[in-house]
């Protein structure tokens, strides 16, 4: 039996982190977004457990930080190696790049979390239902073609059998590694490497407080037999035993019943009277692999659909999340008429280098200095067609603690929603710019230093060298669009020229240097957005 047809702005396949990122990033501004996931709920399993400095700041933006912090493990970073059981009290420390707190909070107001992604994905979950987005489980995408207003999807209930068609202006496949929309859609990937076959095994057991020491977020042990890594994933003493298989020499999963893996757990820890309960048991493949394009028209890719990576160093879920979120809030000012479409060409331009960068930083073992992935997560570099070229753009704007209307915040939290344009103390001309494409109905916000924010060191200015009058551009993601050290003749047209590079939306000859921008054809949202302004209300 089939359906009418429905329709949504935005259908996203999969109800993983990055599906949840995107869809949350939409429904933020009001777009209706609805997402279909196979399976019954949310993972039931661990997966991921390190959520990195960048991604905790997109989290604590969205005011998730402390729910996720809630599901935190008291782990260190990084990797031990013990040449004998986990119990062995000697062992060597390894780096996989985290920060320290210290280090991180140098440049960041937060810091990287163990987290299981079994419980960020509820979190995730909850803050999408609260912004008004949609969530069907227990519903697969059957195929998805473009049409003439967006693109047709063919969904089944796998409860019911039930067929249903949806038109949807946009589709956003988050569907994992094998993803159905990337295989309607035509598009290949590049294989990148594989280093082996895992077999991961999930299991509880009486184990933390029978180390000698605090576990890291891998521990890895070298018994013969039983040689493997041991990565806890929650609070409550639930753990990773995974070790290398062969299938390739006639090994099947059928071997690893639940007595077997209890045995090399109890091997492998030195507590040959533990009695672990197995969970699970689940081979994967280490490899990585990228997407020819990342976009086919009006669908994209997203998560492991675009770039699979090795659970090594905590890389996938965080390069999932950062790019889900880069294509939300670009989906969604395309979608509420603000920007056009040179916007959304710069997804793929700007997140296809850093997910490649990152599969294959996952596929080396070499060793890793503490910090490094400081460079790797906050100081990602964007270069694209609506990011204007120079010393300074294309990066995320720095953090400095500042003071705002009586209430303390980081800068990164000043610009979610809206266009920032941030100026020194003397930047009027630039302010009055602003103000006047704000009036047009774009979301643009203008904060003078000194006037409006205040530093607590006092040195905004300089760390955005801004200098007395100067100015720069800042997209809601928090990446630096453009800038000018100081006053010129005629900010109004400079500012606009700059508006309409960062939303690729340029001036047209019939409107001189004001911006013309698409009818949104959306319902307002009220509750979502300030009257009048289209900025995102706290």
């Amino acid at each position: 039996m089939q359906s009418d047809r429905t329709t949504c702005d935005v259908l996203i396949v999969g109800a993983g982190p990055a599906g949840l990122t995107a869809a949350s990033a939409l429904a933020r501004y009001g777009i209706d977004v609805l997402v279909v996931e196979r399976h019954d709920g949310i993972s039931p399993f661990p997966k991921a457990t390190a959520v990195s400095v960048r991604t905790m700041e997109l989290l604590r933006i969205w005011g998730l930080e402390q729910a996720v912090r809630a599901g935190a493990m008291p782990v260190r970073c990084g990797v031990r190696v013990s040449a004998h059981t986990l119990i062995d009290p000697q062992a060597t420390a390894s780096s996989v790049g985290y920060p320290t707190d210290e280090q991180a909070l140098a440049i960041s107001p937060t810091t990287p979390c163990g987290c299981p992604q079994d419980h960020l994905e509820p979190v995730l979950l909850e803050h999408l239902l609260a912004c008004g987005g949609r969530v069907r489980f227990g519903t697969e995408l059957v195929c998805c073609a473009p049409s003439a207003t967006g693109v047709d999807a063919e969904l089944r209930d796998r409860r019911s059998g039930r067929y249903e068609r949806i038109g949807a202006r946009y589709v956003i496949g988050a569907d994992g590694p094998r993803s159905t929309v990337r295989t309607s859609l035509g598009i290949d990937v590049d294989e990148l490497g594989t280093i082996g076959d895992v077999v991961a095994v999930t299991f509880r057991a009486d184990l933390t407080r029978r180390l000698p020491y605090t576990p890291s977020v891998v521990n890895a042990v070298e018994v013969e037999g039983a040689s493997g890594l041991f990565v806890p994933t929650s609070p409550d003493d639930r753990w990773i035993y995974a070790r290398e298989w062969h299938p390739e020499r006639g090994e099947s999963i059928t071997d690893w019943t639940p007595q077997r893996c209890a045995e090399l757990i109890r091997i492998a820890s030195g507590l040959p009277d533990l009695a672990p309960e197995i969970i699970s048991v689940m081979p994967f493949v280490m490899g990585g692999h990228v997407a020819t394009a990342f976009r086919a028209g009006r669908a994209f890719l997203v998560g492991d659909a675009a770039h699979r990576t090795t659970p090594s160093g905590g890389i996938g879920m965080n390069t999932a999340i950062q790019a889900a979120h880069n294509l939300g809030w670009k989906l969604a000012w395309v979608l509420r008429g603000w920007a056009g479409e040179p916007l959304l060409d710069s997804y793929e331009a700007e997140r296809r280098p850093i997910g490649t960068r990152n599969v294959l930083r996952s596929l080396c073992r070499d060793p890793v200095p503490e910090g490094a992935g400081l460079a790797w997560d906050v100081g990602v570099h964007y270069t694209s067609a609506v990011i204007e070229a120079g010393p300074g753009t294309g990066q995320r704007a720095p953090h400095a603690w500042v003071r705002r209307g009586g209430a303390r915040l980081s800068t990164l939290e000043l610009f979610d929603g809206h266009l920032t344009v941030l100026t020194g103390p003397r930047g009027w001309s630039w302010c009055r710019a602003a103000a006047e494409i704000a009036a047009d109905g774009l979301p643009v916000v203008a904060l003078s230093v000194d006037r409006d924010v205040y530093a607590e060191d006092g040195g905004l200015a300089e760390g955005y060298r801004l200098g007395d009058a100067g100015a720069v551009l800042i997209r809601p993601d928090g990446f630096i669009a453009w800038r000018r050290p100081g006053c010129i003749g005629d900010a109004g047209t400079a500012l606009r020229a700059a508006v309409g590079l960062a939303t690729g939306a340029p001036p047209t000859p019939q409107s001189g240097c004001r911006l013309r921008f698409l009818s949104p054809d959306l319902p307002q949202s009220a509750s979502r957005l300030r009257s009048g302004s289209g900025v995102l209300s706290a």
